[in-house]
């Protein structure tokens, strides 16, 4: 049987995908965030551009509910992020600097073994392996001896097994080859087309501009959208 959390109400498929009005976000009891205003509807693409040390991270461990909000409203997927966020646990992901990934499985088996966390069924895993790429010999592949790219696109293949419907990509094309960024790119546009919602904060503007919809800049703890 599959997880109540990823069966979403029909209120929470109408709400936006992140609902943010005069949050204020701490972090070590400090405000990181201040008046943030952000509204992003389902199926963008929204860049978060800035400089290093602004907060962009931070904002996108706010809507992953990792950062609590000490003010205002938040609410994402339909879901208030000042209440019980469990519920968000599979619906969102977040790919940063770590991938989630176990180095020592194959790549078919880190899938298989999100499809049994939230009742996944094998046409859905192969699924989504041949978006990312990564079926034949790849898919028995260990992590470890994957590229950079490789693991990249295995973490989000288990963001389509996990069934996120937001993902939060937090410098995606950074130690990639041109290549790798290509194919990273044409796997999120698969994405947003079957109804994936995707924020990104990447320093690789040109790139990343060509691939969202939208731009915002947070700047001094700060959020605005982009002139």
């Amino acid at each position: 049987m599959s997880d109540p959390a990823t069966n979403p109400t029909p209120a929470d498929r109408s709400a936006p995908a992140v609902d943010l009005r005069g949050v204020i976000a701490l972090l070590g009891g400090f405000p990181a965030l201040s008046g943030i205003d952000l509204r992003v509807e389902r199926g963008e693409i929204v860049l978060v551009a800035g400089p290093n040390g602004a907060g962009k991270s931070t904002l996108l461990n706010v809507c992953a509910g990792l950062v609590p909000v000490a003010r205002g409203h938040a609410e994402v997927l339909g879901t208030d992020l000042r209440g019980d966020r469990g519920a968000l646990r599979h619906r969102i992901g977040l790919l940063g600097h770590r991938n989630g990934l176990y180095a020592d499985l194959t790549v078919a088996e880190n899938l298989a073994f999100w499809a049994d966390m939230v009742g996944a069924n094998e046409a859905e895993t192969a699924a989504a392996l041949t978006s990312a790429g990564l079926d034949g010999r790849l898919s028995s592949v260990r992590v470890s001896a994957l590229s950079a790219g490789q693991r990249r696109r295995t973490a989000l293949a288990v963001l389509l097994v996990r069934r996120a419907e937001l993902w939060l990509l937090d410098e995606p094309h950074a130690g990639l080859d041109p290549s790798g960024r290509d194919e990273l790119d044409d796997l999120i546009r698969l994405a947003v087309a079957s109804g994936v919602t995707v924020i990104l904060a990447s320093h690789d503007l040109e790139r990343s501009r060509a691939l969202a919809g939208r731009e915002i800049v947070v700047k001094g703890g700060t959020v605005s959208e982009a002139a």
